[in-house]
Protein backbone atom coordinates (compact mmCIF):
# COMPACT_ATOMS: atom_id res chain seq x y z
CA UNK A 1 0.00 0.00 0.00
CA UNK A 2 2.79 1.87 0.57
CA UNK A 3 4.38 1.85 -3.20
CA UNK A 4 0.92 2.54 -4.21
CA UNK A 5 0.83 6.03 -2.18
CA UNK A 6 4.38 6.89 -3.52
CA UNK A 7 3.25 5.88 -7.11
CA UNK A 8 0.19 8.45 -7.45
CA UNK A 9 2.90 11.38 -7.66
CA UNK A 10 3.71 9.56 -11.39
CA UNK A 11 0.04 9.69 -12.71
CA UNK A 12 -0.57 10.78 -16.16
CA UNK A 13 -3.74 11.40 -17.27
CA UNK A 14 -4.83 8.08 -19.32
CA UNK A 15 -7.65 8.94 -20.79
CA UNK A 16 -8.85 11.99 -22.35
CA UNK A 17 -11.08 14.30 -19.61
CA UNK A 18 -14.60 14.64 -21.21
CA UNK A 19 -16.20 18.00 -21.17
CA UNK A 20 -20.03 19.35 -21.65
CA UNK A 21 -20.12 22.22 -23.97
CA UNK A 22 -23.56 23.30 -23.39
CA UNK A 23 -24.71 26.76 -25.76
CA UNK A 24 -27.96 26.89 -27.64
CA UNK A 25 -26.01 28.77 -30.42
CA UNK A 26 -25.23 25.10 -32.50
CA UNK A 27 -22.29 26.96 -34.40
CA UNK A 28 -20.83 28.37 -31.32
CA UNK A 29 -21.22 24.79 -29.85
CA UNK A 30 -19.46 23.29 -32.70
CA UNK A 31 -16.93 25.76 -32.58
CA UNK A 32 -16.09 25.43 -28.78
CA UNK A 33 -16.12 21.17 -29.40
CA UNK A 34 -13.80 21.62 -32.32
CA UNK A 35 -11.09 23.56 -30.24
CA UNK A 36 -11.64 21.32 -27.24
CA UNK A 37 -11.24 18.20 -29.45
CA UNK A 38 -7.58 19.22 -31.35
CA UNK A 39 -6.53 19.78 -27.41
CA UNK A 40 -7.61 16.60 -26.45
CA UNK A 41 -10.27 16.43 -24.67
CA UNK A 42 -14.02 14.97 -25.80
CA UNK A 43 -16.45 16.92 -25.77
CA UNK A 44 -19.90 15.80 -25.20
CA UNK A 45 -22.72 18.40 -26.96
CA UNK A 46 -25.63 19.78 -25.45
CA UNK A 47 -28.17 22.18 -26.44
CA UNK A 48 -29.34 23.62 -23.29
CA UNK A 49 -28.85 23.71 -19.51
CA UNK A 50 -30.94 20.67 -18.97
CA UNK A 51 -29.12 18.37 -21.28
CA UNK A 52 -25.97 19.60 -19.63
CA UNK A 53 -27.21 18.57 -16.06
CA UNK A 54 -27.92 15.09 -17.12
CA UNK A 55 -25.20 14.60 -18.60
CA UNK A 56 -22.90 15.80 -15.53
CA UNK A 57 -24.92 14.25 -12.98
CA UNK A 58 -24.35 10.57 -15.56
CA UNK A 59 -21.04 11.22 -14.84
CA UNK A 60 -20.46 12.20 -18.24
CA UNK A 61 -17.45 14.59 -18.19
CA UNK A 62 -15.29 16.39 -15.71
CA UNK A 63 -15.52 19.79 -16.93
CA UNK A 64 -18.10 21.97 -17.99
CA UNK A 65 -18.30 25.01 -20.63
CA UNK A 66 -21.53 26.35 -20.59
CA UNK A 67 -23.20 29.60 -22.18
CA UNK A 68 -24.47 32.22 -19.40
CA UNK A 69 -27.84 32.84 -21.51
CA UNK A 70 -29.52 29.71 -22.18
CA UNK A 71 -33.36 29.01 -22.11
CA UNK A 72 -35.13 26.88 -19.62
CA UNK A 73 -32.03 26.64 -16.99
CA UNK A 74 -29.28 29.14 -17.60
CA UNK A 75 -25.55 29.46 -16.60
CA UNK A 76 -25.71 30.40 -12.82
CA UNK A 77 -28.41 27.88 -12.35
CA UNK A 78 -27.01 25.25 -13.89
CA UNK A 79 -23.63 26.09 -11.90
CA UNK A 80 -25.58 25.82 -8.73
CA UNK A 81 -27.16 22.14 -9.76
CA UNK A 82 -24.21 21.00 -10.59
CA UNK A 83 -22.31 22.09 -7.30
CA UNK A 84 -25.42 20.93 -5.28
CA UNK A 85 -24.66 17.46 -6.99
CA UNK A 86 -20.97 17.02 -7.30
CA UNK A 87 -19.99 16.22 -4.08
CA UNK A 88 -16.54 14.78 -3.94
CA UNK A 89 -16.67 14.64 -7.93
CA UNK A 90 -15.27 18.37 -8.78
CA UNK A 91 -16.55 19.68 -11.72
CA UNK A 92 -14.38 22.60 -13.51
CA UNK A 93 -17.18 25.21 -14.92
CA UNK A 94 -15.93 27.68 -17.39
CA UNK A 95 -18.72 30.28 -18.40
CA UNK A 96 -19.22 31.99 -21.80
CA UNK A 97 -20.11 35.70 -21.13
CA UNK A 98 -20.57 38.70 -23.01
CA UNK A 99 -18.21 41.57 -23.34
CA UNK A 100 -20.94 43.77 -20.60
CA UNK A 101 -22.06 41.19 -18.41
CA UNK A 102 -19.75 41.53 -15.03
CA UNK A 103 -22.81 42.00 -12.76
CA UNK A 104 -23.43 38.29 -14.17
CA UNK A 105 -19.80 37.07 -13.89
CA UNK A 106 -20.27 38.15 -9.74
CA UNK A 107 -23.57 36.30 -9.69
CA UNK A 108 -21.64 33.34 -11.35
CA UNK A 109 -18.63 33.08 -8.78
CA UNK A 110 -21.29 32.96 -5.76
CA UNK A 111 -23.18 30.18 -8.29
CA UNK A 112 -19.62 28.33 -8.10
CA UNK A 113 -18.38 29.34 -11.74
CA UNK A 114 -14.48 28.59 -11.46
CA UNK A 115 -13.70 30.87 -14.53
CA UNK A 116 -14.98 32.93 -17.64
CA UNK A 117 -14.25 33.86 -21.03
CA UNK A 118 -15.83 36.46 -23.22
CA UNK A 119 -17.39 35.80 -26.61
CA UNK A 120 -16.40 35.89 -28.87
CA UNK A 121 -14.35 32.96 -28.34
CA UNK A 122 -10.44 33.29 -28.60
CA UNK A 123 -8.99 30.09 -29.67
CA UNK A 124 -5.21 30.90 -27.49
CA UNK A 125 -7.48 31.58 -24.37
CA UNK A 126 -9.45 28.76 -24.82
CA UNK A 127 -6.36 26.70 -25.06
CA UNK A 128 -4.14 28.37 -22.20
CA UNK A 129 -7.63 27.54 -19.71
CA UNK A 130 -8.14 23.87 -20.72
CA UNK A 131 -5.00 23.59 -19.68
CA UNK A 132 -5.19 24.89 -16.24
CA UNK A 133 -8.17 23.69 -15.73
CA UNK A 134 -6.94 19.74 -17.05
CA UNK A 135 -4.01 20.67 -14.66
CA UNK A 136 -6.55 21.44 -11.72
CA UNK A 137 -8.26 18.29 -12.42
CA UNK A 138 -5.51 15.75 -12.59
CA UNK A 139 -4.05 17.19 -9.11
CA UNK A 140 -7.75 16.75 -7.64
CA UNK A 141 -7.86 12.94 -9.30
CA UNK A 142 -4.44 12.49 -7.75
CA UNK A 143 -5.07 13.53 -4.45
CA UNK A 144 -8.40 11.90 -4.09
CA UNK A 145 -6.37 8.90 -5.30
CA UNK A 146 -3.84 9.17 -2.39
CA UNK A 147 -6.93 10.49 0.34
CA UNK A 148 -8.26 7.05 -0.98
CA UNK A 149 -5.46 5.15 -0.21
CA UNK A 150 -4.60 6.88 2.99
CA UNK A 151 -8.66 5.86 3.96
CA UNK A 152 -7.60 2.43 3.23
CA UNK A 153 -4.59 2.16 5.18
CA UNK A 154 -6.02 3.82 7.82
CA UNK A 155 -8.88 1.37 8.25
CA UNK A 156 -6.86 -1.53 8.05
CA UNK A 157 -4.43 0.22 10.85
CA UNK A 158 -7.70 0.10 12.99
CA UNK A 159 -8.52 -3.28 12.18
CA UNK A 160 -5.01 -4.07 13.31
CA UNK A 161 -5.22 -2.14 16.51
CA UNK A 162 -8.67 -4.00 17.07
CA UNK A 163 -7.02 -7.30 16.95
CA UNK A 164 -4.08 -5.98 19.07
CA UNK A 165 -6.86 -4.98 21.94
CA UNK A 166 -8.78 -8.26 21.53
CA UNK A 167 -5.35 -10.21 22.35
CA UNK A 168 -4.66 -7.71 25.11
CA UNK A 169 -7.89 -8.39 26.13
CA UNK A 170 -7.26 -12.26 26.51
CA UNK A 171 -4.27 -12.02 28.51
CA UNK A 172 -6.87 -10.65 31.24
CA UNK A 173 -8.29 -12.75 33.68
CA UNK A 174 -12.26 -13.01 34.03
CA UNK A 175 -13.54 -10.27 35.50
CA UNK A 176 -14.67 -12.77 38.76
CA UNK A 177 -12.89 -15.66 40.24
CA UNK A 178 -11.82 -17.61 42.78
CA UNK A 179 -8.65 -18.08 44.19
CA UNK A 180 -8.20 -20.36 46.84
CA UNK A 181 -9.41 -17.95 50.02
CA UNK A 182 -9.62 -14.95 47.55
CA UNK A 183 -12.36 -13.69 45.71
CA UNK A 184 -11.30 -10.96 42.31
CA UNK A 185 -13.63 -8.92 41.30
CA UNK A 186 -12.20 -6.33 38.10
CA UNK A 187 -12.62 -3.82 35.63
CA UNK A 188 -10.59 -2.74 32.54
CA UNK A 189 -11.25 0.21 30.31
CA UNK A 190 -8.78 1.51 28.02
CA UNK A 191 -8.60 4.93 26.83
CA UNK A 192 -7.35 4.57 23.66
CA UNK A 193 -7.55 1.12 21.22
CA UNK A 194 -5.53 0.07 23.41
CA UNK A 195 -4.08 0.03 26.94
CA UNK A 196 -0.88 0.06 28.58
CA UNK A 197 -2.52 -0.87 31.49
CA UNK A 198 -1.94 -5.10 33.02
CA UNK A 199 -2.83 -6.80 36.03
CA UNK A 200 -3.39 -10.84 37.34
CA UNK A 201 -3.36 -13.04 39.75
CA UNK A 202 -2.78 -17.04 40.46
CA UNK A 203 -2.04 -19.30 43.65
CA UNK A 204 1.26 -19.83 44.27
CA UNK A 205 0.78 -22.97 46.64
CA UNK A 206 1.27 -24.01 50.43
CA UNK A 207 -1.74 -21.12 51.19
CA UNK A 208 -0.30 -18.36 49.45
CA UNK A 209 -1.94 -16.04 45.91
CA UNK A 210 0.24 -13.34 43.96
CA UNK A 211 -1.24 -10.70 42.37
CA UNK A 212 0.05 -7.87 40.33
CA UNK A 213 -1.31 -4.77 38.73
CA UNK A 214 1.13 -2.21 36.26
CA UNK A 215 0.54 0.87 34.45
CA UNK A 216 3.04 1.63 31.89
CA UNK A 217 3.85 5.33 31.27
CA UNK A 218 2.34 7.12 28.08
CA UNK A 219 -0.73 5.87 25.79
CA UNK A 220 -1.04 3.60 22.10
CA UNK A 221 0.57 0.94 20.93
CA UNK A 222 4.21 1.80 22.95
CA UNK A 223 2.63 1.58 25.95
CA UNK A 224 0.43 -1.49 24.78
CA UNK A 225 3.33 -3.59 23.62
CA UNK A 226 5.24 -3.28 27.43
CA UNK A 227 1.66 -4.18 28.74
CA UNK A 228 1.38 -7.11 26.89
CA UNK A 229 5.10 -8.11 27.57
CA UNK A 230 4.43 -7.46 31.24
CA UNK A 231 1.57 -9.54 31.30
CA UNK A 232 3.34 -12.39 29.19
CA UNK A 233 6.00 -12.79 31.67
CA UNK A 234 4.57 -12.28 34.84
CA UNK A 235 3.02 -15.49 35.04
CA UNK A 236 2.83 -17.80 38.34
CA UNK A 237 5.47 -19.34 37.53
CA UNK A 238 7.93 -16.61 37.19
CA UNK A 239 6.50 -14.89 40.25
CA UNK A 240 7.42 -18.36 42.54
CA UNK A 241 11.41 -17.86 40.83
CA UNK A 242 11.14 -13.96 42.14
CA UNK A 243 8.91 -13.49 44.85
CA UNK A 244 10.86 -15.02 48.06
CA UNK A 245 14.12 -14.02 49.74
CA UNK A 246 17.07 -16.19 50.66
CA UNK A 247 15.23 -17.77 53.43
CA UNK A 248 12.38 -18.55 51.27
CA UNK A 249 9.74 -16.07 52.98
CA UNK A 250 7.17 -13.86 50.72
CA UNK A 251 9.21 -10.62 49.15
CA UNK A 252 7.52 -8.92 46.31
CA UNK A 253 10.08 -6.08 46.33
CA UNK A 254 12.66 -9.00 45.24
CA UNK A 255 10.31 -9.63 42.14
CA UNK A 256 10.48 -5.41 41.79
CA UNK A 257 13.99 -5.43 41.82
CA UNK A 258 14.15 -8.27 38.93
CA UNK A 259 11.88 -6.43 36.74
CA UNK A 260 13.45 -2.91 36.87
CA UNK A 261 16.64 -4.92 35.75
CA UNK A 262 14.95 -6.45 33.26
CA UNK A 263 13.28 -3.48 31.77
CA UNK A 264 15.95 -0.43 32.33
CA UNK A 265 17.06 1.32 29.55
CA UNK A 266 19.45 4.49 29.47
CA UNK A 267 16.82 6.90 28.18
CA UNK A 268 14.62 6.44 30.68
CA UNK A 269 11.40 6.45 28.86
CA UNK A 270 10.24 3.03 29.40
CA UNK A 271 8.57 2.38 33.11
CA UNK A 272 5.89 1.64 34.71
CA UNK A 273 4.33 1.92 38.29
CA UNK A 274 3.35 -1.42 39.58
CA UNK A 275 1.66 -3.11 42.85
CA UNK A 276 3.08 -6.75 43.23
CA UNK A 277 0.98 -8.73 46.25
CA UNK A 278 1.90 -12.25 48.30
CA UNK A 279 -1.11 -12.84 49.89
CA UNK A 280 -0.55 -15.44 52.93
CA UNK A 281 -3.81 -17.16 54.48
CA UNK A 282 -2.76 -19.01 57.05
CA UNK A 283 -1.01 -15.57 58.81
CA UNK A 284 -3.97 -13.05 56.96
CA UNK A 285 -1.09 -11.46 56.08
CA UNK A 286 -0.55 -9.18 53.19
CA UNK A 287 3.02 -9.13 51.93
CA UNK A 288 2.95 -6.27 48.92
CA UNK A 289 5.79 -3.67 46.91
CA UNK A 290 4.55 -0.31 45.96
CA UNK A 291 6.48 1.06 43.19
CA UNK A 292 4.78 4.17 42.43
CA UNK A 293 1.07 2.82 41.62
CA UNK A 294 -1.78 4.60 43.51
CA UNK A 295 -1.62 3.59 47.47
CA UNK A 296 -4.80 0.81 47.24
CA UNK A 297 -7.10 0.83 50.27
CA UNK A 298 -8.24 -2.33 52.69
CA UNK A 299 -12.15 -2.24 53.79
CA UNK A 300 -13.75 -3.60 56.59
CA UNK A 301 -17.84 -4.55 56.39
CA UNK A 302 -18.03 -1.84 58.94
CA UNK A 303 -16.75 0.96 56.78
CA UNK A 304 -13.39 1.38 57.82
CA UNK A 305 -10.95 1.87 56.19
CA UNK A 306 -6.62 2.00 55.46
CA UNK A 307 -4.35 2.74 53.15
CA UNK A 308 -1.45 1.01 52.07
CA UNK A 309 1.69 1.81 50.49
CA UNK A 310 3.72 5.19 50.54
CA UNK A 311 4.41 5.74 46.95
CA UNK A 312 7.55 4.67 45.91
CA UNK A 313 9.79 4.35 42.50
CA UNK A 314 8.51 3.25 39.51
CA UNK A 315 10.02 0.48 38.02
CA UNK A 316 12.90 0.86 35.15
CA UNK A 317 12.61 4.83 35.86
CA UNK A 318 16.40 4.66 37.80
CA UNK A 319 18.49 1.87 37.44
CA UNK A 320 19.64 2.75 41.01
CA UNK A 321 15.94 3.17 42.94
CA UNK A 322 15.28 0.84 46.21
CA UNK A 323 12.27 -0.97 46.56
CA UNK A 324 11.23 -2.09 49.31
CA UNK A 325 8.18 -4.61 50.78
CA UNK A 326 5.88 -4.15 53.49
CA UNK A 327 3.33 -6.05 55.60
CA UNK A 328 -0.31 -5.39 56.24
CA UNK A 329 -3.34 -7.36 57.70
CA UNK A 330 -5.88 -8.41 55.34
CA UNK A 331 -8.47 -10.77 56.99
CA UNK A 332 -11.51 -12.73 56.49
CA UNK A 333 -14.31 -10.15 55.41
CA UNK A 334 -12.20 -7.63 54.20
CA UNK A 335 -11.25 -6.32 50.87
CA UNK A 336 -8.29 -4.75 49.17
CA UNK A 337 -9.38 -2.27 46.62
CA UNK A 338 -6.26 -1.46 43.95
CA UNK A 339 -7.17 1.16 41.18
CA UNK A 340 -4.77 2.75 38.51
CA UNK A 341 -4.91 6.77 38.45
CA UNK A 342 -7.11 6.92 35.57
CA UNK A 343 -9.62 6.66 38.08
CA UNK A 344 -9.15 9.65 40.29
CA UNK A 345 -7.55 11.26 37.36
CA UNK A 346 -10.88 11.09 35.31
CA UNK A 347 -12.38 14.45 34.84
CA UNK A 348 -15.70 15.53 34.01
CA UNK A 349 -16.66 18.56 31.30
CA UNK A 350 -15.45 21.33 33.43
CA UNK A 351 -12.12 19.59 34.34
CA UNK A 352 -12.66 18.30 37.72
CA UNK A 353 -10.93 15.42 38.92
CA UNK A 354 -13.51 12.57 40.23
CA UNK A 355 -10.66 12.22 43.13
CA UNK A 356 -9.73 10.26 46.47
CA UNK A 357 -13.31 11.86 47.02
CA UNK A 358 -15.42 10.38 44.26
CA UNK A 359 -13.60 6.70 44.94
CA UNK A 360 -14.33 6.98 48.58
CA UNK A 361 -17.73 7.34 47.70
CA UNK A 362 -17.92 4.09 45.86
CA UNK A 363 -16.10 2.27 48.21
CA UNK A 364 -17.95 3.00 51.03
CA UNK A 365 -21.36 2.28 49.22
CA UNK A 366 -20.22 -0.88 48.24
CA UNK A 367 -18.46 -2.67 51.74
CA UNK A 368 -20.83 -5.31 51.83
CA UNK A 369 -20.91 -5.92 48.16
CA UNK A 370 -16.99 -5.94 46.91
CA UNK A 371 -18.08 -7.76 43.98
CA UNK A 372 -19.71 -4.59 42.70
CA UNK A 373 -17.30 -2.23 43.56
CA UNK A 374 -15.49 -2.86 39.66
CA UNK A 375 -19.01 -2.24 37.91
CA UNK A 376 -20.13 0.29 40.18
CA UNK A 377 -17.00 2.78 39.80
CA UNK A 378 -17.21 2.02 35.91
CA UNK A 379 -20.80 3.88 36.12
CA UNK A 380 -19.83 6.31 38.43
CA UNK A 381 -17.05 7.46 36.40
CA UNK A 382 -19.28 7.44 33.40
CA UNK A 383 -21.74 9.87 35.00
CA UNK A 384 -18.83 11.74 36.22
CA UNK A 385 -17.34 12.49 32.62
CA UNK A 386 -20.54 12.43 30.80
CA UNK A 387 -19.22 12.56 27.10
CA UNK A 388 -15.61 13.29 28.03
CA UNK A 389 -12.96 10.34 27.39
CA UNK A 390 -10.61 8.94 29.74
CA UNK A 391 -7.52 10.52 29.89
CA UNK A 392 -5.79 7.45 31.06
CA UNK A 393 -6.60 3.65 30.92
CA UNK A 394 -8.45 2.20 33.92
CA UNK A 395 -8.19 -0.83 35.86
CA UNK A 396 -10.01 -2.10 39.07
CA UNK A 397 -8.55 -4.86 40.89
CA UNK A 398 -11.02 -6.03 44.32
CA UNK A 399 -9.29 -8.59 46.88
CA UNK A 400 -11.56 -9.92 48.50
CA UNK A 401 -10.96 -12.30 51.80
CA UNK A 402 -13.07 -14.68 51.85
CA UNK A 403 -13.29 -18.36 53.50
CA UNK A 404 -11.34 -20.82 52.16
CA UNK A 405 -12.55 -24.00 49.98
Amino acid sequence: MYDELVSVEGLRQEEPLGVVVADDDALQRAYTSAVLRKLGYTPIDAANGTEALELIRGGAAQILVCDLDMPGIDGHELAREVRRDSGDNYIHILMLTAQNQGHERELALEAGVDDFMAKPLDTASLTARMRSAGRLLQRERQLATRNRILAEAKEQIEADLRAAADAQRRLLPAAHSRVGGCAFHSAFMPSHILSGDMFGYFPLGDGLTGFYAVDVAGHGVHASLMSVALGHLLTADYFRAHVFDAVGNPDPAELVRALNARFYTDDGTEYFTMFAGILDETSDTLHFCQAGYPSPCIMTPAGASRRVGDGGFPVALLSSATFESGEISLSEGEFLALYSDGATEAEDPAGRAFGDEGLAQVLNASTTDPAAIPGKLVDALNCWRETRPLDDDLTVLVCERIAAP
